[in-house]
């Protein structure tokens, strides 16, 4: 079962979402929220990295400026996790990654990133400036960083559907991240991965990115 800890970072104590495996583990996930916190649906997703027998443990990025934050998907919470996102940044989001890492790191695990949405941007910078294997599942804002080389294996996941990442975006990801597995199912919109919501939720392409996902962790952690 999950629980909260406290994250000792440069900006602070954040809570973080631990849950592990009943037996030995296979490694561990640092699992990077949307910009609705660490709600349930985050919770959730690491119970199933726990369940393929991951070690996995989700910062809550918005306790560095709010504590406390779990937002739902209505207009008025987005823009609130808008808000909160942009009064994050990027650097201090990559800080909290950092030191996540560090924790599982030190245990002994090899550590992996996934993230999502903004996460996912977010979990493309802790590939080029942490080192880490990342998976990132449709990462809007990553475009101005491409230019970052990648420093460990890094697949990404994205919706053909997806007015926020259009084909040009898509594309140049395979041309400034070469070495890259890029995804695009073409079925999908954003979000495809969160099944609590059924205006963006895929079924058929959450199923294969997650299968796609358990397989690069399995074969980068070993």
């Amino acid at each position: 079962m999950g629980h909260w800890i406290d994250l000792n970072t440069p900006h602070g104590l954040v809570r973080a979402w631990r849950a592990e495996p009943t037996g030995p583990s296979r490694g561990a996930v640092v699992v990077l929220q949307e910009i609705f916190g660490v709600n349930s649906h985050i919770r959730d997703v690491v119970d199933r990295f726990v369940s393929a027998g991951f070690v996995a443990l989700a910062p809550a990025l918005f306790d560095i400026v709010e504590q406390d934050v779990e937002l739902g998907y209505g207009e008025s919470e987005t823009q609130r996790g808008v808000e909160l996102r942009n009064r994050v940044g990027f650097d201090r989001a990559i800080d909290v990654v950092e030191a996540a890492s560090d924790l599982l790191q030190s245990e002994g695990l090899r550590t992996a990133v996934v993230g999502f949405c903004w996460g996912g941007s977010v979990a493309f910078l802790a590939n080029t400036r942490l080192g880490l294997p990342t998976v990132t599942y449709y990462g809007a804002r990553s475009v101005p960083f491409l230019d970052e080389p990648a420093r460990a294996p890094l697949m990404f996941h994205f919706g053909a559907r997806d007015r926020s990442i259009p084909p040009g975006d898509i594309e140049l990801h395979r041309r400034k991240q070469p070495s890259a597995k890029i995804f695009v199912y073409e079925d999908a919109d954003h979000a495809f991965n969160r099944d609590v919501d059924n205006s963006h939720y895929h079924a058929p392409s959450a199923q294969l990115a997650w299968q796609r996902t358990l397989d690069f962790l399995a074969e980068n952690l070993r």
